[in-house]
């Protein structure tokens, strides 16, 4: 081979391995700065200098981001003490510019789908075992991946693990419905490992997420696919996954202690909920007090007001960013939202990578109701796997258009 084709290759491979790291790294976020942000923050910079290209389908994301925190840098003007808001503000931009990275990297090298999927399935099976074991007290220490005697993992919240363990496990179903016959003993352990992480953290929006995502997933295949073969087998798995899973889950309910926690958790209001400043007061007071301060009132300043956050994404963006950020986060929201829904079922070959991506991405969205979503850094990763997606179609699109023969001139009728 000639240099050049040796040289293109070792960088090919240099850029992958330091994308899954980065991707590795995701999954443990006991305190912060994480090592992720630390780490991807100086690999972004140097993607920059070395020539990180944003297509030009990918510009209204990062437009939109940078909107969303400039109305955050707004907001902070309207606070008499700046506290740690310049911090938050820094991450909100890292996380903002991580999405374009990653919606970046992923449109001009489509392969990188895969290796960051298997990567996020690797992370998200070693944060659950630490989840699993903190739960079980599986060894001195082992409570530290707990909180709230619940299986937080690598995290500080089990609010956030939850969620972060549902695309890799989307994606595993995936897999394992898709995939050869001979590999599902395979997929089905790490499958499992991932449910009992999510089923362990004891978050409601985590399991409601998951089921809805897998629901999702198995509709897109079964409408995707013309082929009654293929739809039987998808019907047949579906219903073998379910009983294996009501039969591990009976099974993990007679454990000491799991089934009381899961017949407190699994009440839809909580007493936080309906308190008299509980999270439903609160949502009322804070839209009023949107109404009031146009510009917002600075991050987390509604915190130390009202004693707990405002569990809203809608209502964080109003109080956190400002009607600017609200807006700004609202039409990315509807615009990803449409844009990912168009391109959903075309025959592509990152197209399972964007289905998964996109239920789950609709199913944090959905579950930012009644959460803060704002600094969940899977958000921005999946906001940027969607756009690559997006910047993908674009491209093949015009690619058409161009491959397609110019039309001949109309000749004239001889007079």
């Amino acid at each position: 081979m000639p240099p050049s084709a040796v040289n293109a290759k070792l960088i090919s491979l240099i850029a992958s391995a330091a994308i899954g790291i980065g991707i590795l790294l995701s999954g443990f976020v006991i305190s912060e700065p994480a090592p992720y942000e630390i780490y991807m923050a100086g690999l972004i910079a140097v993607w920059a200098l070395f020539g990180l290209r944003i297509s030009r389908a990918i510009v209204p994301l990062l437009v939109l981001l940078v909107a969303m925190n400039i109305g955050g840098m707004i907001a902070m003007t309207q606070m008499a003490d700046l506290a740690n808001t310049p911090l938050y503000l820094a991450v909100s931009l890292f996380l903002a510019f991580s999405a374009v990275f990653f919606a970046s990297v992923t449109s001009v090298q489509p392969s990188l789908y895969r290796l960051i999927f298997i990567a996020y399935v690797v992370s998200a099976v070693a944060t659950s075992l630490l989840g699993i074991a903190g739960y079980f007290h599986a060894f001195p220490g082992a409570e530290m991946f707990t909180k709230y005697d619940r299986a937080a993992g690598a995290f500080q919240d089990p609010n956030v693990f939850g969620p972060f363990l549902v695309l890799p496990g989307t994606y595993l179903l995936y897999v394992l419905l898709t995939g050869p016959v001979s590999r599902m003993p395979l997929l089905a352990v790490p499958l499992l490992i991932i449910t009992a992480g999510i089923f362990f953290s004891f978050s409601r929006g985590a399991w409601g997420m998951f089921a809805v995502s897998a629901v999702l997933l198995t509709a897109c295949l079964f409408l995707q696919s013309a082929s009654g073969k293929f739809r039987l087998r998808v019907v047949v798995m579906t219903i073998a996954a379910v009983a294996l899973l009501v039969i591990a889950f009976l099974i993990i309910l007679q454990l000491p202690g799991v089934s009381d926690m899961f017949t407190q958790r699994a009440q839809l209001e909580q007493s936080y909920d309906s308190a008299r400043l509980g999270r439903f007061a609160r949502y009322t007071i804070g839209f009023q007090l949107a109404m009031e301060h146009p510009f917002g009132i600075g991050p987390l300043v509604f915190g130390t007001i009202y004693g707990e956050d405002t569990h809203d994404i809608w209502l964080k963006a109003l109080m956190d960013y400002g009607w600017l950020g609200f807006v700004s986060f609202l039409t990315l929201t509807l615009w990803t939202i449409g844009a990912g829904f168009r391109i959903l079922l075309r025959d592509r070959p990152w197209q399972p990578y964007l289905l998964c991506a996109y239920v789950a991405y609709l199913g944090n969205i959905g579950l930012g109701t009644f959460i803060d979503i704002d600094h969940w850094r899977h958000l921005y990763l999946l906001l940027g796997l969607v756009w690559g997606a997006i910047a993908l179609e674009y491209r093949h699109q015009r690619e058409l258009r161009l491959a397609r023969p110019a039309s001949l001139p109309a000749i004239s009728p001889a007079r």
